[in-house]
């Protein structure tokens, strides 16, 4: 059995608890709508394609998070604006969405520690410069 699958619940605990304090929120619950509405908010800019080689560079856990519920039946839209995107991460679930302000940056920052960061990169590249953009740490 892969290793990635072996130690996937502690690899989501970990990546959970490190979302969390960059989102400097208090719950797991909280961090999960938020990871959730960052991964829809990216995912819905993605073709099938795309969207599956971008998961396979996450780890288990996270990777059947990104896909989970996915309609494949709808289009890709247009990237936007971070601020555009930001609100759009706390659409998710509004009334039971706590998304701070720089969500986006704060779970890439989590989410950096966890995958192989060649290999992200080198997967988001081939996704074009707004995919690298909205998955970068530094400040616009």
């Amino acid at each position: 059995m892969p290793n990635d699958y072996q130690r996937a619940g502690p690899v989501f605990e970990r990546f959970i608890e490190e979302a969390r304090d960059a989102l400097d929120l208090t719950t797991r619950n909280q961090t999960y709508t938020v990871v959730e509405g960052v991964f829809r908010t990216f995912r819905r800019r993605l073709s099938v394609e795309e969207g599956l080689r971008f998961a396979d560079t996450l780890p288990a856990v996270l990777r059947a998070l990104f896909v989970g519920e996915w309609d494949i039946s709808v289009p890709p839209v247009a990237y936007a604006e971070r601020k555009v995107l930001d609100e759009e991460v706390a659409g998710l679930r509004r009334h039971h969405n706590f998304a701070p302000h720089g969500s986006i940056r704060a779970v890439a920052r989590a989410l950096r520690r966890f995958v192989d960061e060649k290999r992200f990169d080198q997967c988001l590249a081939t996704l074009g410069e707004e995919a690298c953009a909205f998955w970068s740490v530094e400040a616009d």
